[in-house]
């Protein structure tokens, strides 16, 4: 294979680029050979150039949609799980479908379109105007339009137990934050790991504090990366950007780069930054993103914000004649 966004990892695993509409314009899936045929580890959101990419990667490898044995998708990001749904349907039986039952929950409340008022409403709480949230709905009914068709069926994947991926058995680990359920699989004789979006080179993953999340994202994220340092970890292949080869050096990257997020956070709700938003202006250029990253800069915002208010560093109260939730700061 010569195509650089179509790479030979192993003997048995490749990795496919596929592209996203977005600032972040690459997810990297996976495909690992087995004698039974070949294991889909993410797919990409479901677009004309996807769907492009995907009839090359096969091209390249010369299979067919039928030469897949099963998809497993680490979590329900729309980037991760958008072409589920349509690739069973590439196939007279549906491929066999493996998700955390976790982030098919998740699923259940983040793909309706029933539950928009539920973000209209997180939006204001956050100081966001009206204006800019009808932009940012917007965003998000086109990314939601490019998950369908959604799966046939699909089975759960849980915790601590042994998946055979390919040729290879990896252990399932679940590594909140970035989504409450999503698994990472790691193989420790081959000292391998498909990381998802749980450790990133370059790129920190979003840890987001959303209406449909569980409490403290950020504390479980960095409760789970404490835990995975001490894995022994050769080659990591995560879901964005570069292959990680120093996995506790990235992971201690990492952490430091949330504390000095957490001190950020603090300084600005003991200067003048009362709602999320304002706290998310002093964090993030908001004026270079666009209505769709604005979210994840809000949900990232709130995540530092809670995880300060739960070991009583911050406190929050509803304000006067105002939507929005105020934050304060208080002594440690």
């Amino acid at each position: 294979m010569t195509d650089s966004d179509i790479t030979q990892i192993a003997d048995d695993i490749v990795q496919v680029q596929i592209p996203l509409p977005y600032a972040l314009n690459i997810v990297n899936c996976y495909l690992l050979r087995g004698a039974e045929g070949w294991t889909l580890v993410d797919t990409g959101l479901n677009t004309a150039a996807a769907r492009a990419q995907w009839k090359r990667a096969l091209n390249a490898l010369d299979i067919t949609p039928d030469a897949i044995e099963k998809i497993v998708l680490t979590h329900m990001h729309p980037d991760h799980f958008g072409m589920a749904g349509w690739w069973q349907r590439q196939t007279s039986t549906p491929m066999p479908l493996f998700l955390p039952e976790r982030e098919q929950r998740q699923m259940r409340v983040f793909y309706r379109r029933e539950n928009t008022p539920l973000y209209h409403r997180w939006m204001l709480d956050c100081g966001m105007d009206e204006e800019s949230i009808d932009n940012i709905e917007n965003a998000l009914l086109s990314t939601r339009d490019s998950t369908q068709p959604h799966p046939i069926q699909q089975s759960f994947l849980r915790a601590d137990t042994s998946v055979r991926l390919g040729e290879r058995d990896f252990r399932t680990i679940h590594a909140p934050g970035h989504s409450d359920g999503q698994m990472i699989f790691y193989d420790a004789a081959n000292r391998l790991m498909l990381s998802g979006d749980h450790v990133l080179m370059r790129i920190t993953p979003n840890i987001g504090s959303w209406p449909h999340t569980e409490p403290d994202p950020l504390g479980r994220f960095l409760d789970s990366l404490n835990e995975l340092a001490a894995l022994d970890v050769r080659l990591a292949l995560p879901g964005h950007k570069w292959l990680i080869s120093d996995w506790r050096g990235r992971i201690e990257e990492l952490i430091a780069h949330h504390q000095g997020r957490l001190e950020q956070t603090q300084a600005a709700i003991a200067s003048s930054a009362r709602t999320a938003l304002e706290v998310a202006a002093q964090l993030f250029d908001l004026e270079r993103l666009t209505p769709h990253e604005w979210r994840f800069a809000l949900a990232e915002t709130l995540a530092h914000l809670n995880y300060l208010l739960e070991r009583g560093q911050a406190a929050r109260s509803p304000a006067e004649n105002s939507r929005a939730t105020r934050w304060f700061t208080l002594d440690s």
